[in-house]
This record gives structure tokens, C-alpha cells and sequence, in this order.
């Protein structure tokens, strides 16, 4: 249940946000043009309405990243769950902005509204995997969080269902549609605070033993295991007398380094292979595929559906083939596809049946990215850090996430232009290099305790030192003279 009222006012947002622009595209670009014919008496040129809308989707990354980088200070601060409620605020002024850009005649708080949903969705996407992971029994670690990703495909099918024209994808109610955001976030504002805080936080970061007690008692519904105690205050003793680190510091600390190496790859490599692109031009890419124009709304659930189906098996393999197996396949399945959509896309004017393999390798690309990248990607943070760097190792995976996610909405349809046929090839790349990274330096952390992957990834920070003969220098215990 916790799990639940967190991911639909958290996670559940990235998806729902994602999808819900592209159903009105076709009316808020003419709103954009009649807007400016009113205030100026000039109708703009395509290419320039164009412009505009892409940086009115593009400008939610942004957002996003705001929100990635204010999400670990105030998750130090106020905890995981009160951060969970607060984003909230941003949530709700974003939804008053877009229901009333259209009567105030103004696109630019539709921009406004697009970067407040972004800085709600950038906290949840850092601060829902951290709350979850921290609150978990280590043999259910990796499925609850990535229960996160399944709560953000849920919400592109939702985002998708909504945008219907049907329902309030059609021109009358595109505003309606913009402020639709809202309804998930009061969801969680009603039951959210029924459930407790993060329990390592409270101990960890509070030192209040009792309340974190508690709040394990109030999850798991009966006594806690001693084992998990004994991990818990474990990883206590090994935080004790350190302070929430700076993202600055874990890139200069050694002891860290290939962490935040993977982190970073990954979390770059999960918007540098192009799924999230699909969503933001879903009706562009079948368009080239082929794809008689009346059907394509229709299409486009089916990549939602596809990707939230992929996540579900995800979370059911996790805990069996690990997180390595799946990040590994996953690129490597999607690498496989982006060739042969390559090929598809390039003799789609020559052989009747290639728009129907090109849609065919959209929906198994998702599926791919579903299967592995989307879920896997947010729970590393989690497990290869400790508590005092856990939410500085989010800012880092999270700003990445979001810059490149703009970077990649902004230029993929020049890729497309330039590119033709072949505008899949750079994201094939991205995935080749990435599963090669992922299989070469990438260690496992099913069921292993954060000292355990500590040790693996010590034998790549230190390298140098082992392979001159010299150990890891080790604090050693002090011992008084009275007590020899």
C-alpha cells in the first residue's frame, strides 16, 4: 500500500507528464499562432511555431533537473516522505497555470506550468527509488524499487488513455488535459502521511532508534527479523560521525569513484538510447514508419502498454537473474532492434509489409527498455552507496537523467531530418557501449549487503595499488594501555 500512494503522486508523474503532450500537439501549436496574430498581428512560420512547441515539451527536462538537484537537500532535511509531499506544491501551480493559459490567452504559462511539473517529477524520480529502497527488506530490495519504473510506465498508458481524443485529447479540453496532472498528487496528499518514514533515515540521519523501530514494525506488520536489525545498525555504525556529502565530494573521493563512474553512465545511457524520445515524438516516428495517420493514436498506447508490461516482468525477474543480467540484455536487445528498424526504415518505400516490421521494432525496442534499463537504472544508487551519499549519488544520477533527456528531446528531430532512415544508428551506439561497460566493470548486487559491494568495486578504485603489491590502507582498532 505504501508503495502505492507514493508512486501514483510520484513516479507515476515522469510518465503521465511525458505522454499527455502528445495527444494536443496539433492545438497548442495553433493557440501558439494565434496568440501571436492577436498580440502582434503577425502569424508565425512553421518552422518557428515548431520551435516553440519543442522547447514547451523540451522545457519539462529542465524542470526536471531543477528538481533533481534541490531533491537531496531537501530529502536530508525534511526526510523522504515529507519531500514526497512537498514537491506537491509545484505539482498544483503547475495545474492552475495550464487549466488557465487559455483563458489568460498566454503560452508562455503553459512554459511556466511545463517547468513546475518538471521540478515535481525530477524530485519524485530521485526521492520515490531512495524511499523505497531504504524502507525494504533486502530480499525484496530490488522489486519494490523498481516498482518505481512500473508506476512510470502506468503513467504513460494513463497519459496515453487520457489524451484520447475521446476524451481529452480533442481541442475544446486540451487545457482540461494539462491540468489533469493534479489528480494523482492529491492522491498522495490524502495517503501519503498515513505511512512512516524511512527507516534508515530516521535512525541513520535522526538517530532515533525507537521511531525507526516503528516504523519497520508499522511496514512489515510483525516483529522485524534480527538479521535485518543487524544490517540496519551496521550500516549505522559505519555512517556514524559522517555528514551528508556533496555531489562535488563523492567525484573527488576515490574510494567512490567507479560508483559514481556507473552511475553516471547508466543514468545517461538510459535517456541517450531514445526510448523517452519515441514518447515525446510518438506520432513523428510513425509517421516515417508508414503509419496511416488515423491510427496512430491508437499505436502510440500500444508503446505505453508494451513498456508497462516489460516493467512488471522486470519486477518479477529481478530478485532471480539480478540487476546485471537484466541492465546487460536489455541494451543488448535494444541495440539488436535499432538495427533492424534500421533496415526496415530503409527499404519501407520498396517492400509492402516494412511499415508494419518498423512498428513492429518500436514496440519490442520499448519492450526491451522495459525489460531492464527503465526499472534496474533507479535502484543503483540505492545499494551502492551509503546513507550519507545516497542522496548526493541521486542529484548526480538525476541531473544527468534530465539533461540529456532535454538534450535528446531538442535534437531528435533534426536527427530525424538529417538522418533519415538511419536516426536510430546513434542510439544503437549508445546501447553497444553501454552493455559493453555494463558487462566489463558493473558488479552484482542481488542479496549482497553494501559492504559486500563496497569490496567488489574496491578491487576497481584501488587497482593501481593492488597490482603494485600494496594493500588498502584499513583504520585499525585502537587499543589503550590498561586494556593490554
Amino acid at each position: 500500500m505504501m508503495v502505492a500512494c507514493t508512486a501514483i503522486g510520484g513516479t507515476l508523474q515522469y510518465g503521465y507528464n511525458l505522454a499527455i503532450m502528445n495527444a494536443p500537439t496539433i492545438y497548442i501549436q495553433t493557440f501558439i499562432n494565434e496568440t501571436f496574430l492577436e498580440r502582434w498581428g503577425m502569424e508565425l512560420e512553421l518552422y518557428e511555431v515548431t520551435l516553440i512547441w519543442t522547447f514547451i515539451v523540451s522545457i519539462f527536462s529542465l524542470g526536471g533537473l531543477t528538481g533533481a538537484l534541490i531533491a537531496g537537500p531537501m530529502s536530508i532535511r525534511f526526510g523522504r516522505k515529507k519531500t514526497m509531499l512537498l514537491s506537491n506544491i509545484f505539482l498544483m501551480l503547475s495545474a492552475l497555470l495550464g487549466l488557465t493559459s487559455r483563458a489568460a490567452k498566454s503560452f508562455e504559462m503553459i512554459i511556466i506550468s511545463r517547468v513546475l511539473v518538471g521540478i515535481n517529477a525530477g524530485i519524485s524520480m530521485n526521492v520515490q527509488p531512495m524511499y523505497f529502497g531504504e524502507s525494504a527488506p533486502k530480499h525484496l530490495r530490488g522489486a519494490v524499487s523498481l516498482s518505481s519504473a512500473v508506476f512510470t510506465a502506468f503513467g504513460v498508458v494513463l497519459g496515453q488513455v487520457v489524451g484520447l481524443r475521446e476524451i481529452l485529447g480533442s481541442e475544446p479540453y486540451w487545457h482540461y488535459l494539462l491540468a489533469s496532472n493534479a489528480l494523482p498528487g492529491i492522491f498522495q496528499l490524502l495517503t501519503l502521511p498515513w505511512f512512516p518514514e524511512s527507516p534508515r533515515y530516521l535512525l541513520i540521519d535522526r538517530g532515533d532508534k525507537e521511531a525507526c523501530f516503528a516504523a519497520l514494525r508499522r511496514l512489515r506488520g510483525c516483529e522485524v527479523s534480527p538479521s535485518e536489525v543487524e544490517e540496519i545498525l551496521q550500516e549505522q555504525a559505519e555512517a556514524a560521525g559522517m555528514r551528508p556529502r556533496q555531489p562535488w565530494e563523492l567525484m573527488r573521493d576515490r574510494s567512490v569513484r567507479w560508483q559514481v563512474i556507473s552511475v553516471a553512465i547508466i543514468s545517461s545511457a538510459m535517456q541517450l538510447c531514445g526510448n523517452d524520445s519515441i514518447y515525446f515524438y510518438a506520432s513523428y516516428v510513425f509517421q516515417e514508419a508508414g503509419i496511416a495517420p488515423a491510427a496512430i493514436q491508437y499505436i502510440t498506447i500500444g508503446t505505453g502498454t508494451c513498456e508497462f508490461t516489460a516493467c512488471i516482468i522486470s519486477n518479477l525477474l529481478i530478485e532471480r537473474q539480478g540487476r546485471r543480467m537484466l541492465l546487460m540484455g536489455g541494451y543488448v536487445l535494444m541495440a539488436g532492434w535499432a538495427v533492424v528498424f534500421t533496415v526496415a526504415l530503409c527499404f519501407e518505400h520498396k517492400v509492402s509489409w516494412m511499415p508494419y516490421l518498423s512498428m513492429a521494432c518500436v514496440f519490442t525496442y520499448i519492450l526491451s527498455f522495459g525489460m531492464g534499463p527503465a526499472g534496474v537504472t533507479g535502484v543503483l544508487p540505492t545499494e551502492i552507496f551509503n546513507q550519507a551519499s545516497r542522496p548526493a549519488a541521486y542529484m548526480i544520477a538525476g541531473s544527468l537523467m534530465w539533461l540529456n533527456l532535454f538534450i535528446v528531446g531538442m535534437v531528435f528531430p533534426f536527427i530525424v531530418s538529417e538522418l533519415g532512415q538511419f536516426c536510430f544508428v546513434p542510439f544503437c551506439a549508445v546501447c553497444v557501449v553501454t552493455a559493453l561497460y555494463i558487462g566489463f566493470f558493473l558488479p552484482e548486487t542481488k542479496g549482497k549487503t553494501l559492504s559486500d559491494i563496497a569490496t567488489e568495486f574496491n578491487q576497481l578504485n584501488f587497482r593501481k595499488q593492488q597490482d603494485g603489491g600494496q594493500a588498502e590502507y584499513k583504520l585499525g582498532e585502537v587499543q589503550h594501555s590498561t586494556a593490554l
